[in-house]
C-alpha cells in the first residue's frame, strides 16, 4: 500500500526582526529606528514588506523593541494627512500614503531583551504556530527584479524542511557572515544545494565554502523547539545559525544561491551605495542623477589633478 503524499502547507506568514538598536548609524538612530532610514523616498522596512507581499506572504509579524513606534505609525493610516492631501487634490501623494497602510496585515510583538536573532525569531512562535514561515532581515534589500523568496518557497514546498538564502562572497570576506557547507550531488538546479553544516562567521581558513548566509530564510516550525534549547553562542546571543545547524541533523535544510541585485543597508557606506544604485535605476531620478554624478566626478578629478600639479 502506497502512503499518500502529504500536501505541503503553503507559506503565508513572514517574520521581520526589527528590534536592533542601529548603533552603526548614530546619532541618526538615537530617536528614530534604523528601519525607518530612507532609501531614496521610502523607508528601508517598506521595501522588505513589499518583497514579502510579492511572494504571497500577506501576514507579516514585526518583532520590535523599544523606540520602534514609528514603524507602526508608518504602516498605519494617517487620517489627518490623508484629508490634507485630498483637500489639495494631491492624488499621487495620497496613493503613496495609502500604499504603505494597505500592503499587508501587519502584527507586532516586542522582543524584550535583545538576545540575538534566534531569540527574536522565537518571539514569533505563538503567532506562527505549526506552519512553515519566512524570515526577512531588514538590512538586506533584494531587488524586485530578481526574485529570491519566491524560489525559496518553491524549494521548501518541494523538499520540505527549511531553506536558507546563500550568496557567493570572496573567501577573505566570509568571516563577516554565517557560512554553509553544501552537497550539490543529485540536484537538478545548479543553484540549490543540500546544506550539510553551518558555521557562524568562520575564519577564511576554517570556512567550508565561500557561500555566505544572507538575510532570507524559509523555516520549518520545528525551529522553535530547537531555539528554546539553544544556548547563547557567538557574542553571547542566541544565534539562528546555531539552531538551523541543529536541524541539519534531523531534517532537510537546503540553500538557494542568490545571484541577483542585493543592497546592504546595515553599513553606512553600503547604505549610501544602495541609495545611489536604486535612485540611478529610477526613470524619474536616474538620468539627472547620473548626469550630475558624471559632471561632479569630472570636476573632482580635475581639481585633484590641479592640486597635484601645484605641489
Amino acid at each position: 500500500m502506497t502512503t499518500p503524499r502529504t500536501t505541503p502547507v503553503r507559506v503565508t506568514k513572514a517574520v521581520i526582526p526589527a528590534a536592533g538598536l542601529g548603533t552603526r548609524f548614530l546619532p541618526a538612530t538615537k530617536a528614530s529606528p534604523k528601519e525607518m532610514l530612507p532609501v531614496v523616498d521610502k523607508p528601508a522596512i517598506q521595501y522588505v514588506v513589499e518583497e514579502a507581499v510579492r511572494a504571497g506572504l500577506d501576514d507579516v509579524l514585526m518583532v520590535t523593541g523599544r523606540n520602534k513606534r514609528p514603524l507602526e505609525d508608518h504602516f498605519d493610516r494617517n487620517v489627518e494627512l490623508e484629508h490634507t492631501l485630498e483637500a489639495s487634490n494631491a492624488v499621487d501623494k495620497l496613493a503613496l500614503v495609502h500604499e504603505a497602510s494597505e500592503l499587508a496585515t501587519i502584527h507586532y510583538v516586542r522582543q524584550g531583551d535583545p538576545r540575538g536573532l534566534g531569540h527574536a525569531v522565537l518571539a514569533a512562535a505563538l503567532h506562527v504556530g505549526q506552519e512553515p514561515f519566512a524570515v526577512l532581515l531588514g538590512d538586506d534589500l533584494i531587488d524586485a527584479r530578481d526574485p529570491l523568496l519566491e524560489k525559496m518557497i518553491e524549494v521548501q514546498a518541494r523538499e520540505g524542511g527549511s531553506v536558507v538564502a546563500l550568496m557567493e562572497v570572496p573567501q577573505e570576506s566570509i568571516s563577516m557572515y554565517g557560512c554553509a557547507a553544501v552537497d550539490g550531488s543529485g540536484s537538478e538546479d545548479p543553484d540549490t544545494f543540500r546544506i550539510t553544516g553551518l558555521v557562524e562567521k568562520p575564519s577564511a581558513e576554517e570556512a567550508p565554502s565561500n557561500l555566505a548566509i544572507i538575510g532570507r530564510y524559509v523555516l520549518a516550525p520545528s525551529v522553535f523547539d530547537v531555539l528554546r534549547k539553544t544556548e547563547p553562542g557567538r557574542g553571547g546571543e542566541i544565534q539562528l545559525t546555531d539552531a538551523i545547524e541543529t536541524l541539519v541533523a534531523t531534517e532537510p535544510v537546503h540553500g538557494v544561491v542568490f545571484r541577483g541585485r542585493r543592497y546592504d543597508t546595515g553599513d553606512r557606506l553600503d547604505y549610501l551605495k544602495a541609495v545611489v544604485r536604486l535612485a540611478a535605476d529610477r526613470e524619474d531620478l536616474g538620468p539627472p542623477l547620473l548626469d550630475w554624478l558624471q559632471s561632479w566626478l569630472a570636476e573632482r578629478t580635475s581639481d585633484n589633478g590641479a592640486d597635484r600639479a601645484e605641489r
